[in-house]
C-alpha cells in the first residue's frame, strides 16, 4: 500500500518538474509528465485533450517563454485531496512572475486542480484545471 508521504512527494515532484519545464520552454519534458489521454482546461482556451493537443498548444510561439522576459511559476500550498495506490488529486496555489528587465512582478495568480495516476513509480498528470484568481484571459 502506498504511503501518504510517498504519494505526496511524487505529486510534488511532478508539479515542480512541470513548472520548470514550462518556464524553460522545454515542451517535450513537460508533455512527458502527462498521460497520453490527459485533459488540460485553461480558462479562455479550448480544452486540450491528449498529449498531442497539449504539445501543439504549448509549442505555439505565443505560449513559449520570451527570453527577453523570463517567467517563473511559483507553486505552493499543495494539498493532496484524494489518494490511493494508483491515483491522486491535489490543489495548489500558483503565481506566475515575469521579469521586465528591471523587476519581477506577478502576471497570473491561479489555483491548479490536478489529477494524477501512478505509472512505473512516477505520478503522471491525467488532468489539470486552471482556476484564475482576479484575471480572465
Amino acid at each position: 500500500m502506498a504511503r501518504f508521504a510517498d504519494v505526496h512527494a511524487g505529486v510534488l515532484a511532478t508539479i515542480a518538474a512541470h513548472s520548470q519545464a514550462q518556464d524553460d520552454g522545454r515542451v517535450e519534458d513537460m508533455v512527458a509528465l502527462y498521460r497520453a489521454d490527459a485533459i488540460v482546461e485553461i480558462p479562455g482556451i479550448a480544452t486540450l485533450t491528449g498529449a498531442d493537443a497539449i504539445r501543439a498548444a504549448f509549442s505555439q510561439p505565443a505560449w513559449q517563454p520570451d527570453p527577453a522576459k523570463p517567467q517563473r511559476h511559483i507553486v505552493s500550498n499543495t494539498v493532496l485531496t484524494k489518494w490511493d495506490d494508483h491515483t491522486a488529486e491535489a490543489t495548489s496555489d500558483v503565481v506566475m512572475l515575469t521579469f521586465d528587465g528591471t523587476a519581477w512582478a506577478p502576471a497570473i495568480v491561479a489555483r491548479y486542480h490536478d489529477r494524477f495516476s501512478e505509472s512505473g513509480g512516477r505520478w503522471l498528470l491525467t488532468g489539470r484545471v486552471d482556476e484564475y484568481v482576479g484575471f480572465t484571459p
